[in-house]
């Protein structure tokens, strides 16, 4: 198998070939072998990377994030904080397309996956640190599902003042 950066290339030619199939096909009607033609890849590319087309979705998003994060030179991009939420919501209004795309066809696992992937810490917490980064989680993803099912009528400026509003300033 081929070094990270080539693994992570093919991963990434499979989701957007999974996205691009989603633009006019039902999501559990799509095969593995329409993405891997789609993909230009084998089948067993498919296998050897992914274990459910919600994968390669989560992938997907955890690998914009990654970019988005190094571009726009954030200073905690693996980490929930107060301080990041505008970012996690400009972030999101970028994406608005592919999130979209992904709620409308019922698979908000892949967005709550990513999610959790990109922000919740890695490394061993304390009791209250653990729940306290849970809640902020869950919060946050429920505001920006329902942003989402709004279609994005409000700003990530008006979206970071109400979850600052609802639920930072409540804990």
């Amino acid at each position: 198998m081929g070094n990270a950066m080539t693994t992570d290339f093919l991963k990434e030619c499979m989701a957007d070939s999974l996205l691009k199939l989603m633009e006019n096909s039902d999501f559990s009607k799509i095969t593995v072998n329409e993405i891997a033609a789609g993909a230009n890849v084998n089948r067993s590319t498919w296998f050897r990377n992914f274990d459910t087309k919600i994968n390669a979705l989560t992938f997907k998003l955890v690998r914009l994030w990654e970019r988005w994060a190094e571009e726009h030179k954030l200073a905690e991009p693996r980490r929930y904080t107060p301080d990041n939420a505008l970012d996690f919501f400009r972030f999101n209004y970028a994406y608005r397309r592919i999130l979209t795309q992904i709620c409308v066809s019922g698979q908000q696992t892949a967005i709550y996956d990513a999610f959790n992937q990109v922000l919740t810490p890695r490394f061993f917490e304390g009791t209250d640190e653990t729940y306290a980064n849970r809640f902020y989680a869950y919060g946050l993803y429920g505001l920006l599902e329902e942003w989402i099912h709004r279609d994005f009528q409000e700003s990530p400026e008006e979206m970071t003042r109400l979850f600052m509003q609802n639920i930072a300033n409540r804990s």
